[in-house]
């Protein structure tokens, strides 16, 4: 943005920011001749920097600056990059925008749930895929190399004025497939601000849990109601705009709702993705946990569900729910996979 020789840059009054923001994001009011529009302040970004900067820009201003029309002005959407952290934005603004704006926002949530789907898909299913055995295969694959046989039935063909091994037969090793009878995986996601992250994650690690055999996934939404969201679990993004970020939480609640869904009780997995911060009866929340361990049902209690897994949570609470038999602590999707892959074995 061009400004008088010697000039110092002032942004609508705003003093002391790493980087130069456009109207809107602090108080106060300034006394130059024009303001920049986010608009503009987008046009300038994309020509000065390259696009990882541009991303990082994008981000602040959402995150630390919420200026807000970055995801609620039409001519903003068109030119903005679609990224997680734009998403989690949408997700918390899109009660603020007209039909027009929320469709062209909707772009954002499939562009970033289309990464995740292509991302997520891979790491759970290499869950399910089956665990290496002994028994020799014939199929030439790297991940079933068999490193130590291999060395032994080569051992005749060292080179010691090398030092090597001239590899001759290679030796792999197959797989089995676990053997997967019927299960019920049922994911109730606190929808609280805090928790937004983890709502992006359970919504697409839940369409790629979907399609599996044996496994029954159940999406349930929770703030201090209870919303079941199954049906929609196949269509992430719609989920996803369906969601009504914020609100209070009772986490007892959506418990025992989870645990209405349960057929068979040894073959259930229920996980409780929160903050733990329980606006609702925690005595309550405890003993329907401990019931729910000694019948046999595998409860986890997730304080975050996402790629960074680094949680914040109210420990106490945390605490008790371990001490009755639950699993707590912070997940991946990759992660939560793999535990329920274990289970199923």
């Amino acid at each position: 943005m061009r400004r008088p020789h010697g000039e110092t840059p002032r942004w609508n009054g705003c003093t002391g920011a790493t980087a130069t923001w456009p109207t809107g994001t602090c108080g106060g009011g300034g006394t130059g001749d024009s303001e920049v529009q986010t608009v503009d302040w987008l046009d300038d970004i994309h020509q000065l920097f390259p696009r990882e900067t541009i991303e990082r820009l994008e981000r602040d201003a959402v995150e630390r600056y919420e200026i807000v029309d970055v995801v609620t002005d039409p001519a903003v959407l068109e030119r903005i990059e679609p990224n997680p952290a734009l998403l989690r934005a949408v997700l918390r603004t899109k009660h603020l925008m007209n039909l027009a704006v929320l469709a062209m926002a909707r772009r954002i949530v499939e562009a970033v749930v289309r990464q995740l789907m292509e991302k997520l898909v891979t790491e759970i299913r290499q869950s399910f895929t089956g665990a290496r055995s002994r028994r020799p295969s014939n199929h030439k694959n790297s991940r079933n190399f068999d490193f130590k046989a291999t060395i032994r039935a080569n051992l005749a063909h060292y080179q010691p004025d090398q030092r090597r091994i001239a590899i001759e037969k290679p030796k792999f090793v197959s797989r089995t497939r676990r053997h997967v009878e019927q299960w019920q995986v049922i994911l109730l996601v606190d929808q609280s601000g805090s928790m937004v992250s983890s709502v992006i994650h359970s919504a697409v690690t839940a369409a790629c849990l979907w399609s599996l055999p044996g496994l029954r996934t159940h999406l349930v939404a929770f703030d201090t109601n209870v919303v079941d969201l199954t049906s929609d679990v196949t269509d992430p993004v719609e989920l996803l705009m369906k969601v009504q970020l914020g609100g209070g939480t009772d986490i007892a609640r959506a418990v025992a709702y989870g645990a209405s869904l349960i057929d068979n009780p040894r073959r259930a997995i229920v996980a409780v993705i929160t903050d733990f911060y329980e606006g609702g009866d925690d005595h309550d929340l405890v003993r329907t946990v401990r019931k729910l361990v000694e019948q046999g049902t595998h409860v986890l209690g997730l304080a975050a569900l996402d790629d960074e897994a680094a949680p914040s949570y109210d420990r106490v609470l945390a605490q008790r729910l371990a001490n009755v038999g639950a699993h707590v602590g912070a997940m991946t999707p990759g992660q939560l996979a793999e535990f329920v892959a274990e289970k199923l074995s």
